[in-house]
Formats: structure tokens, C-alpha cells, sequence
């Protein structure tokens, strides 16, 4: 008879959880990296910052889930350019209560239009995000990032995508 299996989950602060996988909640997240004149767009969280997107829905392709979050997280239209890193996460989103095993994708991206805006955030985005903001690349290194990557994972990253 097969064992249990359990995975190690990560908070946005660190905490780890030790969780049955029957616990866990698949949940494919996708993300954008846009930058422009030295400068990478990044959405406001709580303290910290992160890169907008997030979790697919199950009637979505992978681009879909890109152009949508990202819209809903910025107000801007983009388009993917180039898979920059593709990962995994065991993750527990403190705000929505669940344990996730989130398969991670991030774009090099370019805006089509838009204007920056917060009014598409759905109403867990509107208790701990705010407004997208232009980081200068130059202070990357002093951000505080919520997201599976950490800081360092996160910034290698940005690197990752300047180089393309």
C-alpha cells in the first residue's frame, strides 16, 4: 500500500508547511515581464512587489492567461516575446487559503496599449495590491519580492530578461 506523500509549501514570508499533496490545488501561474527605458513594471503588494500575472483559469491557453492578468493587474494589452523561466512552486497564498502546487511561467513581454490602472483587480487583488509601478532596474536589488521566486530567484530573473 502506497504512503502518503507530503510536500514542503512556502508562505510569501518564508513559513513552511508540511502538507499532504491530496491537500494541494494545481494551479499553473503565468507571468509578465515588461521593460521599458531602463526601467520594469512591477505591481505593488502589501511592503513588497511582485511581477503581474497569475493563475490560469482551466478554460485558458498560457497566452491567454498572460494577456488576461496582466491586463487585469495593469490595464495594459501586451503580447509575449520570449519564455525567460519556467519552474515550479509549492506555495500557500496567504489570502485566498489554499495550498498550490504552481507549475511557473514568465514572459519577456511588450505593451500594445493601455493605460496603468488598478480598476480590473478582482476583490482579493484589492485587499493587498495597489497600483503597478516603473522600477528603475538600477534598484532591483533593494525590492522586496512576494512571490515562489524570493528575491534572488526573482532578480535572476530581470537578469535573465535583460540579456534577450
Amino acid at each position: 500500500m502506497p504512503k502518503n506523500k507530503t510536500v514542503i509549501c512556502h508562505d510569501i514570508n518564508g513559513k513552511l508547511y508540511k502538507v499532504d499533496a491530496k491537500k494541494l490545488t494545481f494551479r499553473p501561474s503565468i507571468y509578465g515581464i515588461l521593460i521599458e527605458k531602463g526601467k520594469i513594471l512591477l505591481l505593488k503588494q502589501w511592503d513588497g512587489y511582485d511581477f503581474p500575472g497569475g493563475g490560469a483559469e482551466l478554460h485558458e491557453t498560457v497566452e491567454d492567461t498572460l494577456k488576461r492578468e496582466f491586463w487585469e493587474e495593469t490595464g495594459f494589452r501586451v503580447r509575449p516575446i520570449k519564455l525567460i523561466y519556467a519552474g515550479s512552486s509549492f506555495h500557500y497564498s496567504v489570502t485566498r487559503k489554499q495550498f498550490w502546487n504552481c507549475p511557473l511561467f514568465y514572459f519577456l513581454i511588450k505593451k500594445n496599449s493601455g493605460k496603468l490602472s488598478k480598476a480590473n483587480f478582482d476583490d482579493k487583488e484589492k485587499e493587498y495590491a495597489d497600483l503597478a509601478e516603473w522600477i528603475d532596474i538600477k534598484n532591483i536589488g533593494q525590492i522586496k519580492f512576494y512571490n515562489g521566486l524570493g528575491n534572488r530567484g526573482s532578480i535572476k530573473i530581470i537578469k535573465q530578461a535583460l540579456k534577450k
